[in-house]
């Protein structure tokens, strides 16, 4: 029903004004207590809108066959999938930050801003998904290869972030003037009479497209739990906006779960053969659930059991650049 999703709408934009003009109404660097209670508050919301599912799909608020405790379940493996492939994502941001030398108290408003676009062209490319999935069978496969891959590249060596070569910062800077200097946490400014974009800025456009990056994996991923495109864009949604607050709470600890990325590749292995023997392999829902939580939770258990050689462990700090841009790397 479109009520829904006008509702689910209506309840996101609620959050994120609570984040930016309540929670993080100033500028600041959030204490690991702080980063915390939020992440705590952010799970808590994520979690308990499973809660909201079951009672929608009870209802018939939603236009699907899926049972409530179905769909519950459903959102909650698609929740725990997204919010395990974000941490991930928080080393790679924290490359981006370092490289640009971006203000401590200045990083949560550009992962407000890139989260925010995020939630556009995740809703974009999970439509899209659904689209696929629904029309042409062999898409499944084509899936299912992309998380292997992915799987792949996750537990081997990582290739060097460079975001002075993405093409994509390449072509801002074709079109537009950038400074050398952040000018507080301002995007644009005037600078000799010409409106100008500051580093701020192009580090947003480099975590914006970083995102959309990690949602080819994210989505295909959580499409190998359920094609229910509402349950899809929430579960992945409510995850994505909880990524802020954990990104402080990990960043400064990122060495410590280097065995996570073991896990988060037999994750994706897992729902990558999933999507593959989806004509003779119908497992019941709450394995999934289950096989995920597990091998999640060993990832981290392990980790912090176990000290990761020095060699294994990549350190965001090694790419970094001041905060004036030196020519070789001037945007």
């Amino acid at each position: 029903m479109p009520y829904v999703w006008i509702g689910f709408a209506v309840f996101v934009a609620l959050l994120l004004f609570l984040d930016l003009f309540v929670l993080n109404k100033h500028d600041h660097v959030p204490r690991t207590r702080e980063a915390l209670g939020q992440t705590a508050l952010w799970m808590a919301i994520g979690l308990g809108f499973s809660g909201f599912i079951y009672l929608a799909y009870t209802k018939g608020w939603v236009n699907s066959t899926l049972p409530p405790h179905t769909a519950m379940i459903n959102y909650l493996t698609g929740y725990l999938v997204e919010l395990s492939l974000s941490m991930d994502n928080v080393f790679v941001i924290a490359v981006i930050f370092a490289y640009f030398q971006v203000p401590a108290k200045y990083q949560h408003r550009v992962l407000f801003w890139g989260i925010l676009g995020a939630v556009v062209f995740r809703l974009a490319m999970i439509l899209a998904g659904v689209y696929l999935l629904e029309q042409f069978d062999w898409m499944f496969y084509v899936f299912g290869v992309l998380l292997l891959y992915s799987a792949y590249k996750m537990v081997g060596k990582g290739e060097e972030v460079h975001p002075s070569e993405n093409p994509i910062i390449k072509f801002v800077k074709k079109l537009v003037p950038v400074t050398n200097d952040y000018h507080g946490h301002d995007f644009w400014v005037r600078e000799n009479g010409v409106r100008a974009a500051t580093p701020l800025f192009v580090a947003l456009i480099m975590v914006e497209t970083t995102d959309i990056i990690f949602a080819v994996d994210s989505i295909p991923a959580i499409l190998g739990i359920t094609t229910d495109s509402f349950l899809v864009f929430s579960s992945n949604i409510l995850a994505v906006l909880g990524l802020r607050a954990l990104y402080f709470v990990l960043s400064s600890m990122i060495d410590k779960f280097g065995y996570l990325k073991y896990s988060l590749g037999l994750i994706l292995t897992f729902v990558g053969v999933k999507l593959m023997l989806h004509e003779v392999w119908h497992p019941e829902e709450w394995v999934s659930l289950a096989v995920i939580f597990t091998v999640l939770a060993a990832g981290i258990v392990v980790s912090l059991m176990r000290k990761v050689p020095a060699e294994h462990v990549e350190d965001p700090t090694e790419i970094t650049a001041p905060s004036r841009v030196p020519e070789d790397h001037q945007l």
